[in-house]
């Protein structure tokens, strides 16, 4: 498939209109209705619907977008890259990779440090799960990942060297004027009668998990597609959810954590290459960054490795939140 076609799609996709989106790329309307049309035969499925004031993807034109973007992003730094060797241009850039809840959390912070006393660093940050992170470190595509042992935890491979950051304990999150907002460490049993939502099938199970612990159940009764559409439903006053304890900091003026008792907690680490020949001078300077941030956050998770784990084996917590 022409990546032309693609940037095409994605373009329509986010100007909500073939007139819009042909202006914007220097096209006739025809042309870029003649390459969705193209596309959508490729795919044997209808990526677009027209409505009163445009088009909008269908539901299998939304996922071929967010796929698409990914994959733009990735053909841009692609040829970037190539231009840069082209120019004889030695500092390639520092690549990040996150999961969502640490590239909203601990991740910023920490890079802001390191621009700070490194000066200038071309840099980006790559979300994604840790099992897709892990292989995207063996492939080369990133320097540095961050990650959690959150089920079905981290694979054990030498070609990777891991450096535990802290435990990360998870937190409730309540809509602002919620009449346990501000308060204490709650006890889940506390919180039976509330509806809950969640994102993904793990973060459901370690949900069940723990209320099972206390004796109690939680319903789950609303399902988002993602950590934000999650809390989206918190502030709007639909449902509460269980979030990672690093998103405390970040979290929307609407929403309120609320600390749980005996909460679930994950392990969170940096993965490098083993490869020292080709790790990025950077590396080991925001590992020291992450560290700092992560334990002035939570200095008493922080201080120590979980007990009886050995460094290069994943710690196997409760919870399989990302």
């Amino acid at each position: 498939m022409d990546l032309t076609v693609w940037r095409a799609f994605v373009t329509v996709c986010r100007v909500g209109s073939l007139s819009a989106a042909a202006a914007e790329l220097n096209h006739t309307q025809s042309a870029v209705s003649r390459q969705i049309a193209g596309l959508e035969r490729q795919l044997g499925v209808a990526l677009v619907e027209r409505h009163a004031r445009g088009v909008r993807p269908t539901a299998a034109g939304e996922v071929f977008r967010r796929h698409a973007l990914a994959t733009l992003h990735e053909a841009d730094r692609a040829v970037r890259a190539v231009r840069d060797v082209r120019d004889g241009v030695s500092d390639r850039p520092l690549v990040i990779g996150a999961t969502p809840s640490l590239a909203a959390g601990i991740v910023p912070e920490a890079v802001r440090a390191l621009l700070k006393q490194a000066g200038a660093v071309r840099w980006s940050l790559l979300p994604g799960l840790s099992a897709q992170l892990h292989s995207r470190v063996i492939a080369g595509d990133l320097d540095l990942a961050v990650v959690t042992d959150a089920p079905p935890g981290l694979a054990v491979d030498r070609r990777v060297e891991r450096r535990f950051l802290g435990l990360d304990e998870m937190v409730v999150v309540l809509p602002a004027g919620h009449p346990l907002a501000g308060r204490g460490p709650v006890r889940v049993e506390a919180l039976a009668d509330e509806t809950w939502a969640e994102d993904n099938d793990g973060s459901a199970a370690l949900l069940r998990q723990h209320a099972a612990r206390a004796g109690a159940r939680a319903r789950i009764d609303l399902t988002a597609a993602d950590l934000p559409g999650k809390l989206a439903l918190v502030a709007t006053g639909h449902a509460i959810a269980l979030v990672p304890g690093v998103l405390t900091s970040a979290l929307r003026a609407d929403v309120t954590a609320v600390a749980l008792v005996d909460p679930p907690t994950r392990g969170v680490y940096t993965i490098t290459p083993r490869r020292a020949a080709h790790a990025h001078p950077m590396a080991a300077p925001l590992h020291d960054e992450l560290a700092r941030v992560f334990a002035a956050g939570r200095p008493a998770q922080a201080a120590h490795q979980p007990d009886g784990t050995d460094p290069d084996r994943p710690h196997a917590p409760a919870g399989p939140l990302d």
